[in-house]
């Protein structure tokens, strides 16, 4: 069993986000969703996002380290777009993290004061044509990560599809996300 804390995308705490933790669950991982937004879930991602923005980005990731502090520091970070902001700040500044796994976004490492940690693997699931055009940022991130970094380019223009609640879930592609995540945790126990 892994410990996982896995954060939600702007949209909120979603149905999909929750049916995402459940496979996790069944497969035998101990997983831990915190809600950033109080119970709030936004129709849109464009709503969302305004949302994020006005509570603050910088809070939102407090937040999310603050909610990781309970959980022990061998967890594996997880974060769906927004969500991996606190994912890869812990990842980056929490020693011990036993692994990350970013979908749909990443950022450099440059914005959490430093290079990769050395012995953490990083996997990232992104969209070959994202609608945010994320690919040169996730790119440096998993250069950055050397060895212990791994990029899956999906064929798909939608951001979040591994959403199961969402229009733009895509129930072709997502199911090998699940498969490579599984694959990821198994060799974390």
């Amino acid at each position: 069993m892994t410990d996982v804390i896995l954060f939600h995308h702007a949209r909120g705490l979603t149905d999909g986000v929750q049916a995402f933790a459940e496979q996790l669950r069944t497969a035998g991982h101990r997983v831990t969703v915190p809600d950033l937004y109080d119970g709030k879930v936004f129709e849109t991602l464009e709503a969302g996002v305004v949302h994020a923005e006005e509570v603050g980005l910088e809070q939102i990731t407090a937040a999310g380290v603050a909610a990781a502090a309970q959980m022990p520091a061998d967890s594996v970070y997880a974060g769906f777009s927004l969500g991996v902001l606190p994912a890869q700040r812990l990842a980056q500044t929490r020693p011990g993290a036993r692994g990350v796994l970013l979908y749909h976004s990443g950022v450099p490492t440059s914005v959490f004061g430093g290079g990769w940690p050395a012995g953490v693997p990083l996997q990232v699931h992104l969209a070959e044509r994202d609608p945010f055009d994320e690919l040169d940022l996730v790119q440096e991130l998993v250069q950055d990560a050397g060895d212990d970094g791994e990029l899956f380019l999906y064929p798909s223009s939608a951001h979040l599809f591994t959403d199961s609640s969402l229009t733009e879930y895509d129930p072709a592609i997502a199911p090998q996300v699940m498969e490579r995540t599984l694959q990821f945790l198994d060799r974390r126990r």
